[in-house]
């Protein structure tokens, strides 16, 4: 130890006060040094943090027709079955399919959404009958009071959305028929596609209404009939020109240019619904580029549920949830 000869020789200056006073300045300096370091990045590194977006994958539901598909009874694929796998597979969501429901009562219907709603998912779609192509005006306003009623249903179940058809000419015989035939069928003698698209158009303005004060967004599916293409829902769409109309985007129902046909829509999409094929399709194979169709819809910016339409023959209790994986990858977005 070497004396600090000028305090010894200044006896005004306490030498323990002095080394702390050297001590707590250094510190400040120290402490400024460092943090003006953490404060000041280097440009690389802030051009990366600046580069990062946060990714949010689409929900994802499953539909209960995924775990029927009119194989069989309904009462052998309940509704409450196909909510515990969903829940067990890791679904966010179920979209029920009205026709396989076993009532339609309010006890019924409550016991679904405590069901759904204790598993942890969303009841997320509504999946609809109806149709509107028909020269006869009985036929088509009992069709309406259907979808009204249906709308209704929605709404005790608490779904925001609802799958709509427009409904199709009935001159292919069977629905196998009408698969053989790509969902082509001709019109009914008499009459031309203009008057279909009226009939459609038409009847679904009298349900905007009962939507609208339901808050139930009506989709209209790219579903045979005048909804087998893009320009045929399209022109539906803009025709009734509501907000409470848009687009229920299935994946499987463009047999022609499906990718292009898919981008045409993806815009005015409430909802997708997914289709896969293990086991080979029930009717038909598609061989569907699912992050082909991802881009398509983060390039439309949609941000919503993805629902699983399986419609193969593999066991769904193996395909279901190796579709689910497909379809967690393909669909996301940045923030």
């Amino acid at each position: 130890y070497e004396p600090n000869i000028f305090l010894i020789s200044n006896p005004k200056i306490n030498p323990m006060q002095n080394n702390r006073r050297n001590f707590l300045k250094n510190s400040l300096i120290a402490g400024s040094v460092l943090a003006t370091a953490g404060c000041t990045a280097p440009a690389s590194e802030e051009k990366s943090t600046a580069d990062k977006k946060e990714i949010r994958h689409n929900p994802i539901g499953v539909s209960t027709y995924s775990f029927w598909q009119f194989n069989g009874p309904k009462e052998e694929t309940p509704i409450e079955y196909c909510i515990d796998q969903a829940a067990r597979l890791g679904f966010d969501g179920i979209e029920l399919l009205l026709v396989q429901m076993t009532s339609e009562e309010k006890p019924y219907l409550n016991n679904l959404k405590k069901q759904a709603f204790h598993a942890g998912l969303d009841l997320m779609g509504f999946s609809t009958h109806q149709g509107y192509v028909f020269p006869d005006k009985e036929k088509r306003d009992s069709e309406i009071q259907k979808t009204i009623h249906q709308i209704e249903l929605a709404y005790e179940l608490g779904i925001p959305t609802m799958r709509l058809n427009t409904g199709r000419w009935g001159t292919s015989g069977s629905f196998d028929e009408l698969m053989a035939n790509r969902g082509i069928e001709p019109v009914l003698e008499g009459y031309t596609e203009e008057d279909g698209f009226k009939w459609v158009i038409d009847s679904i303005e009298q349900c905007i209404p009962v939507a609208e004060k339901c808050g139930v967004v009506l989709g209209l599916e790219n579903h045979w009939g005048l909804g087998r293409t893009a320009e045929g829902v399209q022109r539906i769409v803009r025709e009734v020109d509501s907000p409470w109309l848009m687009v229920t985007l299935d994946t499987g129902n463009f047999l022609e240019d499906p990718y292009d046909q898919l981008e045409m829509l993806a815009g005015q999409a409430i909802l997708m619904q997914a289709k896969t094929y293990y086991g080979g399709g029930k009717w038909y194979t598609l061989d569907l580029d699912y992050p082909r169709i991802g881009e398509i819809m983060r390039k439309a910016g949609y941000k919503g549920y993805i629902s699983l339409e399986f419609e193969g023959n593999e066991d769904p209790l193996v395909a279901v949830p190796q579709s689910l994986e497909v379809l967690r990858k393909a669909f996301y977005y940045e923030l």
